[in-house]
């Protein structure tokens, strides 16, 4: 409401006026009027969409380095020091905007004889991340010396994004299902979801934190506070020495991951 213009429209100048009026009396950074309501959802896709591809080029350099053995977290820092680099990271790419708003967009060319390209192959580059997470998990599993079949692997977070309760379209549920085809059982820990959301949604009962003893690996999918307030010592120590960790979006200190006992594993 501080930050964030307002984007309104109406059906004629008098519903306009009195959107405007109204959202104005609320919205501190102001309202915008677009010329129709069509141009005013069209921001609103392209909004998202531009996000989206941005996100999955950065899944797509992550995969490239991964081949070439480069720290994908390494070659955005150095690049961030031209000043019109674009900050993106990869990750996830979930929720109910961003993963689904370019579908309404493409749905809609496709209607009227036009084949997006680059909208839906961004589209498959990121609804692809979280069997990639996954794989790469138990890769690195199997380099740690750790059984595959009945491992059990710490997943920190569900929601779509940190900080949120939100767990629609969460892609993190893209991991588990990944894992439970290896035969691995994956206990899920989330301090902001709720119980009963997760078990509706997903049929995924969410575990305390302190009631786990041990696993075989752990997997940083969303970075509430509340995560990357944990002691890494501690989930070390439940984990066992050269266990896996998967920072899915590069959020941890990889220097203290390792330092704690961890092997390391970043998008």
């Amino acid at each position: 409401l501080e930050r964030i213009i307002k984007v309104v429209a109406g059906m004629d100048a008098d519903s306009l006026d009195q959107i405007a009026w109204l959202y104005s009396q609320v919205v501190e950074a102001g309202v915008y009027r677009a010329e129709s309501i069509k141009v005013a959802e069209a921001a609103k896709v392209i909004e998202n969409t531009q996000r989206d591809l941005n996100i999955a080029l950065m899944n797509e350099l992550s995969l490239i380095f991964h081949k070439l053995g480069i720290d994908t977290s390494a070659v955005l820092k150095a690049a961030g020091t031209k000043w019109n680099f674009l900050p993106f990271r990869p990750g996830l790419v979930g929720g109910h905007c961003i993963g689904v708003d370019p579908y309404y967009l493409t749905y809609k060319a496709e209607m009227l004889g036009y084949h997006p390209q680059v909208i839906l192959a961004g589209r498959r580059i990121n609804d692809g991340m979280g069997a990639y997470v996954a794989q790469n998990a138990v890769k690195e599993m199997i380099a740690a010396d750790r059984n595959v079949k009945g491992a059990k692997v710490l997943v920190l977070g569900l929601t779509f994004k940190e900080n949120v309760g939100d767990i629609r379209n969460s892609k993190v549920y893209d991991i588990i299902t990944e894992l439970r085809g290896y035969g691995i059982e994956p206990l899920v820990w989330d301090p902001v979801a709720e119980k009963a959301d997760a078990k509706h949604e997903y049929g995924i009962d969410l575990v305390d934190l302190d009631s786990i003893q041990s696993v075989d690996a752990v997997i940083g999918a969303v970075l509430h506070k509340e995560v990357m307030a944990l002691d890494l010592k501690i989930l070390a120590k439940k984990a066992g020495k050269g266990a896996p960790f998967i920072d899915v979006k590069a959020g941890f200190d990889s220097a203290e991951l390792k330092a704690a006992g961890f092997r390391v594993w970043r998008l």
